[in-house]
């Protein structure tokens, strides 16, 4: 290895110092000219930020009725697909009042006690009257039954139905398992 003479030493020193201190010149004067360049409301002595008017002021687009409180925008959303959902909603099908006592509807398989209340809201309350369902019935009140929709065709609730009014309980079980 080549020996490093006192004064090569102090050539790299010296080169070090100088090269900092451009580095340094340069570094920190460039914040100055971008701030002289892009004024700030946070600089000192700049004038005050101008107030959004449009928007501050502007008039709500969504006048609330009268004496009730509006909420945050996610509940107006909620409200307003609510109200669509229940414009888009078909009528509720006709459906012939039963006499007698209500079914207990979730003895049939693939009806709980949701789909129960569901079948209810509609009027549909005994095993008699899914019995006498036709296809058109069925294409009637399977929009209504939401996310349980096509429930009817695939459990088979007419066949078992027709089991369950006769009173053929023996007959169910062997075709659709326990009760």
């Amino acid at each position: 290895m080549p020996e490093v003479s006192g004064n090569q030493a102090l050539i790299v020193v010296a080169l070090l110092v100088l090269a900092l201190l451009v580095a340094w010149w340069i570094f920190r004067r460039r914040p100055e000219r971008v701030r002289a360049e892009t004024p700030d409301v946070l600089t000192p002595g700049a004038a005050p930020a101008e107030r959004n008017t449009l928007l501050v002021d502007a008039p709500s687009a969504v006048a609330p009725p009268a004496g009730a409180i509006v909420g945050g925008i996610g509940e107006v959303v909620s409200a307003a697909a609510a109200a669509e959902a229940e414009a888009a909603r078909p009528a509720p099908p006709p459906i012939a009042v039963a006499a007698g006592e209500p079914d207990d509807l979730t003895r049939l398989k693939g009806v709980g006690p949701k789909l129960q209340a569901m079948l209810r809201d509609l009027g549909v309350t005994r095993f008699d009257q899914i019995a006498a369902w036709t296809p058109a019935d069925i294409a009637a009140i399977d929009p209504h039954l939401g996310a349980f929709q096509g429930r009817i065709v695939r459990d088979g609730w007419t066949e078992q139905a027709r089991y369950l009014a006769s009173g053929d309980v023996a007959g169910f079980e062997a075709r659709f398992g326990k009760v």
